[in-house]
């Protein structure tokens, strides 16, 4: 019978308590938010468990997806406004239902791992969805894992650290969290395997990436759109 070591216990206890607290979400979605500087969509609807594209439909906001500092946004439509927001005004001659498209818009996503190693540690995380942990050094490379756009940096995320979020497509975002040095900055364009900052540390001064892939605005299995490591 062999015999587990003391020291991988308590690794893998230390892992349980940086994903809890990586993982960490509001119980109640609030019914407005007044933005505050530094604040964008994507960061307010990562926040709040929510779709950016609903967000920006229920408070009209255009496909820019530009917000001010003490703007008030809508984060809970009444049941009304919600269909009001997302169903055309009839009309004599109704326009043929058409169903959503089943791919992501724009090109597909060529994904790749944040990291070159590192043990990766996958969590269901307590408000739904996935997580993934990535052990490392201090200053190791974290790379886009996708080609897209930076849409958020900043620490302003409880729970995630120095965080950066990439938009993929109009599906897909990506995220990486308790980074140190940034090297990429809100609006610059990346290729996948850029170098887009280093590691730093989580809650409990362990070097590790936290990396989440949204879909659609849930957090979505990593493991399932990345490539099997060698």
């Amino acid at each position: 019978m062999s015999r587990v070591p003391h020291r991988s216990s308590l690794f893998a206890l230390l892992i349980a308590v940086v994903l809890t607290a990586c993982s960490s979400a509001p119980t109640r979605v609030p019914d407005t938010y007044v933005v505050k500087r530094g604040d964008t969509l994507y960061s307010i609807a990562w926040r709040h468990g929510l779709d950016y594209r609903d967000i920006a439909r229920w408070n009209r906001i255009g496909r820019g997806y530009v917000i001010h500092p003490g703007q008030r946004l809508i984060l809970r439509p009444s049941r009304g406004a919600r269909v009001a927001a997302s169903t055309p005004a009839p009309s004599k001659h109704p326009a043929p239902v058409r169903s959503a498209p089943a791919v992501p818009l724009g090109p597909p996503v060529q994904w790749q791992w944040p990291v070159d190693s590192g043990a990766a540690t996958l969590t269901t995380r307590p408000n739904g969805g996935y997580g993934l942990t990535i052990s490392g050094k201090l200053g190791d490379d974290v790379k886009a894992a996708g080609d897209g756009k930076v849409v958020y940096t900043g620490s302003g995320l409880l729970g995630y650290g120095q965080l950066i979020i990439v938009k993929h497509n109009e599906t897909y975002l990506s995220a990486y969290g308790h980074t140190q040095n940034v090297l990429a900055k809100e609006g610059d364009l990346v290729k996948a395997g850029q170098r887009i900052a280093t590691m730093g540390s989580g809650p409990q001064g362990t070097p590790m990436l936290y990396f989440e892939i949204r879909v659609q605005g849930s957090p979505g299995n990593p493991l399932t759109l990345l490539p099997q490591r060698r």
